[in-house]
């Protein structure tokens, strides 16, 4: 048998080296993009000649120092965001030549403004809803403004052609993630969610694409071979969990914990990035930009409203999956999620599914306390 797990650990080893290569990729003049969010045009900096960088957000850290500046009772996704890039902790952002943001929400856009005071920052407008044919006129323009703001930055040209051979080669990322994401359709599960976590983190920080691409197809198909000869690195009685909601990070591993050591076995995260993002492909025998415009905009994030998408997506992965649970993770402040956490529990108790909220936040202090809540909702899946 293949050994799975020092595929997952030589995984684990490039995501941790990853600063180290975003370091040396500077240092060879190409330039670097910070992102925060699945909405980010990946397409359109790949297309620039630079890399595109996930910046630290999910850890509890730098929060102390985000509080000199913003309101304690915010979101600690914004807090984390701005802390590690005001103190200089998070190397992504210390090698980044400009972030790009969005308005996601009400709070990330106002500490947009203070984040411009550190680096030069490129804020998308985001539609606040997908129903009509104006909005994705508006993003469309901002899709542009996006191009002219890289091209000014870094002096290129971005052209057509190299916008289709960015379009192909993320359509070639996702389809590779998805395969992956789909050894959930087999019997029982064949990885934990620990290691789809790792997986996705690999994909989001390793730079060289087709060596990226190649790895996570050869670790999916000899789990397949694994699997087909008689391995079970999973126990066969575990729960069908799908995580949905908020982004998650590594402070968010306590979550998937609590799932996988209280009867469960997460199959699929269905939060910002992983199968959100992977599902979407943008068409390539179209206008790179109308079909880079359309695919962002097809995202069903609970900014939007109405946001009927984010249910039916959901509802696709949890027949497709076969998902026994579904774990709504919220953090707290995050109130667009919040506020929709109700029309989720309503849609899938339509479908009998069952389903718990979870609101937390990056510190550690409620492991127990969620030990014992999916201890619970194990035994009544």
């Amino acid at each position: 048998m293949h050994d799975i797990n020092s595929l997952f650990s030589y995984m684990r080893d490039k995501t941790a080296a990853g600063a180290v290569a975003v370091k040396e990729t500077k240092e060879r003049g190409v330039p670097v993009v910070g992102t925060y969010c699945t909405f980010t045009p990946w397409e359109l900096i790949d297309a620039a000649g630079g890399i595109a960088v996930s910046l630290c957000s999910t850890s509890e850290k730098p929060i102390e120092a985000a509080e000199r500046h913003l309101p304690r009772n915010l979101c600690p996704l914004i807090k984390s965001s701005y802390g590690f890039a005001l103190t200089d902790t998070c190397p992504y952002f210390h090698f980044c030549d400009m972030v790009v943001g969005e308005t996601t929400c009400d709070g990330k856009k106002k500490m947009y403004e203070y984040l411009g005071r550190l680096r030069r920052t490129h804020v998308m407008q985001l539609p606040q809803t997908i129903s009509c044919d104006a909005s994705l006129q508006l993003w469309r323009a901002e899709v542009i403004k996006l191009k002219e703001a890289l091209e000014e930055t870094f002096g290129v040209k971005i052209t057509d052609e190299k916008m289709r051979d960015s379009v192909a080669l993320k359509n070639r990322m996702n389809r590779a993630a998805m395969a992956f994401y789909d050894l959930a359709l087999l019997p029982t599960a064949a990885v934990t969610g620990l290691e789809i976590m790792a997986a996705a983190d690999f994909l989001k920080f390793s730079f060289d694409h087709e060596k990226t691409i190649a790895v996570l197809d050869i670790v999916t198909r000899k789990i397949r071979e694994n699997y087909e000869v008689g391995e079970r690195r999973v126990p066969e009685d575990r729960k069908r969990v799908l995580i949905t909601g908020c982004p998650m990070g590594k402070s968010l591993e306590k979550v998937v914990t609590a799932i996988e050591e209280n009867g469960g076995v997460v199959i699929g995260f269905e939060n910002c990035g992983n199968l959100k993002n992977a599902v979407f492909q943008a068409e390539e025998n179209k206008n790179p930009i109308d079909a880079i415009a359309e695919k962002y905009l097809s995202i069903p994030c609970s900014v939007m409203s109405p946001n009927q998408g984010r249910i039916d997506l959901l509802g696709d992965f949890a027949a497709k999956y076969r998902v026994e649970g579904i774990v709504d993770v919220v953090l707290q402040a995050c109130h667009t999620y919040n506020v929709e956490s109700l029309s989720i529990r309503e849609a899938f108790q339509e479908r009998g599914v069952p389903y718990i909220s979870i609101e937390t936040d990056y510190s550690q202090g409620d492991t127990a306390q969620l030990a014992t809540r999916f201890g619970a909702f194990a035994e009544m899946l």
